[in-house]
């Protein structure tokens, strides 16, 4: 009888995860190959299946379901933190009015095709009336999900459940006072010339290194695929479809190289998740913290280290030679790690990067107090870029309308990329103690030891646990800035020798 239960349970995570997957299909399609008259009847499509979705993962059936299996003493551990994770969404959803769901999933679609748009055009004002429906409904979903001290703690719960406004606040404030002076000390530096970064590459051939890249980091391309969209992402329908997007640039090489390294970060994790779990909480990633933490740990302690290009570097030089032919692979590793103010957070580097982050957090907490309106947007972002990276933003397209999230409604994700790399140093650390010669490995072209300790320790566990009690497991304690701050200042001391810090 209890098993009888327990199956049924199962079967009906399965259909909800069947629906949303079918969504997430079609978000994909919308965002890599649908055609531009598409989008109307698109928004459609997905409102219909948002309903639909609300509707399963909120029937009294399954309310019932739960409860009565709670109650019982023979649920063993993974079952009952199963049916814990799921109970806990499934209360967070009866706090949705389906018509709030279908108008919200209808929403995004209208604003992400006008962001779109607007982006080519380089005309915020044409995006504008799209994110202020938007934002007045994330408004409403702050006052339907219910928050402590801040509005914004309904936001970032949903992406780092359980951390709040004043989580983050501190967080930042250690960031502004530990990490912004070093980066400070390190632009005041001679910087090493990248101008070769910036010749003329093919896309084709830069398409192709990409490919040889994610097969080397262990990407399983019988389950998944890679595409170009406006914007890189990582989407998945099964951890056996798990698809890729990169931007490529013939004029900006490291744009496909770190968006490639990146999703294939992102994408392994998902790939990484017990199949047999499908639509169960122990089937789904952790939090967004956590499975940027493992994009960022390819991204930056892999793939922007010395280790990583004395194997691939020849490799790529052979490839251009009239480009790199007469630049050594220290020189190339100096210009990959230059730390420089910039425009575009996703091809910004390690350290500044969090100064992006800052700014989109800083900015989105204003929008959620009401203290600005989306017609304030433009202005806020560039004030900001110049108080905090001391640029002038020359337009909107290089400025508020660079980033995809906020067409797609994610209002509190932003974060979720400075606590991922915080993360990701924590993690890299452990898995160096725990593998010997793993520098070694990486340097010559070994990555699936690291990729194999991924899966055992971070990967496999789904939503057993929470972030904190796995950073706990994986590597004895808690979230620690300390373990990013050194291993920025180890880096990038011996970059900038003359550093003296």
């Amino acid at each position: 009888m209890l098993q009888n239960k327990l199956d049924s349970f199962k079967e009906a995570m399965r259909r909800v995860a069947d629906i949303n997957y079918s969504s997430a299909v079609l978000q994909w399609d919308q965002e890599v190959y649908m055609p531009e008259y598409g989008s109307a009847a698109r928004a459609r499509q997905l409102a219909t299946l948002a309903g639909i979705a609300h509707r399963e993962s909120t029937s009294a059936e399954l309310g019932t379901l739960m409860n009565e299996l709670l109650a019982s003493d023979d649920i063993k551990d993974k079952d009952r933190r199963n049916l814990l994770e799921a109970k806990r969404n499934y209360d967070e959803k009866l706090k949705y009015p389906e018509e709030f769901v279908v108008k919200m999933s209808r929403t995004v679609s209208e604003a992400f095709n006008a962001w779109q748009d607007a982006r080519k055009k380089n005309d915020f004002n044409s995006y504008a009336p799209f994110l202020e429906k938007l934002v007045e409904l994330k408004w409403q979903e702050c006052e339907l999900l219910g928050y402590g001290a801040h509005p914004y703690d309904a936001l970032i719960d949903q992406y780092e459940h359980g951390t709040t406004k004043a989580d983050l606040d501190k967080l930042f404030d250690d960031v502004k006072t530990r990490l912004v002076p070093f980066v400070r000390t390190i632009l005041e530096q001679d910087k090493p010339d990248d101008a070769f970064l910036y010749k003329h590459y093919n896309k084709d051939v830069q398409w192709n290194y990409g490919l040889k890249l994610l097969k080397q980091m262990g990407y399983d391309f019988k389950s998944g695929r890679q595409d170009i969209s406006t914007h890189p992402f990582t989407t998945n329908f099964s951890a056996r479809d798990v698809r890729v997007t990169t931007r490529i640039s013939e004029n900006d090489l490291g744009e496909m190289i770190w968006s490639c390294i990146h999703e294939g970060g992102h994408a392994l994790y998902e790939q990484g998740l017990p199949d047999e779990d499908y639509g169960l909480p122990s089937g789904e990633y952790l939090s967004l913290g956590i499975h940027e933490s493992q994009s960022r740990l390819w991204e930056n302690n892999v793939g922007r280290s010395y280790d990583f290009w004395e194997h691939n570097y020849p490799a790529l030089q052979d490839l251009y030679p009239e480009n790199l032919s007469k630049v050594g692979v220290e020189e190339f590793y100096k210009a990959i790690n230059k730390v420089q103010a910039s425009l575009i957070r996703t091809s910004a580097d390690e350290l500044t990067y969090h100064m992006h982050v800052l700014i989109r957090y800083e900015i989105e907490t204003l929008l959620m107090e009401k203290q600005i309106t989306v017609k304030d947007l433009p202005h806020y972002w560039n004030s900001k870029y110049k108080e905090y990276l001391g640029i002038d933003v020359p337009d909107d397209t290089k400025g508020v309308l660079q980033d995809v999230h906020w067409s797609h409604g994610s209002f509190g994700y932003f974060p979720t990329y400075s606590i991922g790399s915080f993360y990701a140093a924590q993690f890299f650390n452990k898995a160096m103690e725990d593998i010997p010669g793993l520098k070694s490995d990486i340097r010559s072209g070994n990555l699936m030891n690291l990729k194999k300790w991924l899966n055992q320790n971070i990967h496999v566990y789904g939503r057993q646990y929470t972030a904190d009690e796995l950073c706990l497991k994986v590597t004895g304690e808690s979230l620690n800035l300390n373990h990013f701050l050194n291993y920025a200042r180890f880096k990038y001391e011996g970059l900038y020798e003359q550093l003296g810090v």
